[in-house]
């Protein structure tokens, strides 16, 4: 299998901005209270389900993709109560 690179995908950076962007036009001024927490609780869900279902429930090969250990893996499963489904 071939290496991934960078300029392969699409710039998911880009994305966010503009997400961030949409968030902050919504907040009429007023300034949100732990953005970072809120963000990661918006944001690690999708990422964790996505890889999961990419990797077929393998939660070994999602925890490498992922650069986590698979007990940090199946801890941050938990904390978001999601079911880590078999193939």
């Amino acid at each position: 299998m071939s290496s991934l690179r960078s300029s392969d995908i699409k710039p998911l950076g880009h994305s966010v901005s503009e997400c961030l962007d949409d968030f902050f036009r919504t907040l009429n001024g007023h300034a949100p209270q732990n953005l970072y927490d809120l963000f990661l609780d918006q944001v690690e869900p999708p990422l964790l389900k996505s890889t999961l279902r990419y990797c077929h429930g393998n939660q070994s090969r999602a925890a490498e993709m992922l650069g986590l250990n698979r007990a940090t893996l199946r801890k941050k499963l938990k904390h978001h109560k999601i079911k880590a489904e078999s193939p």
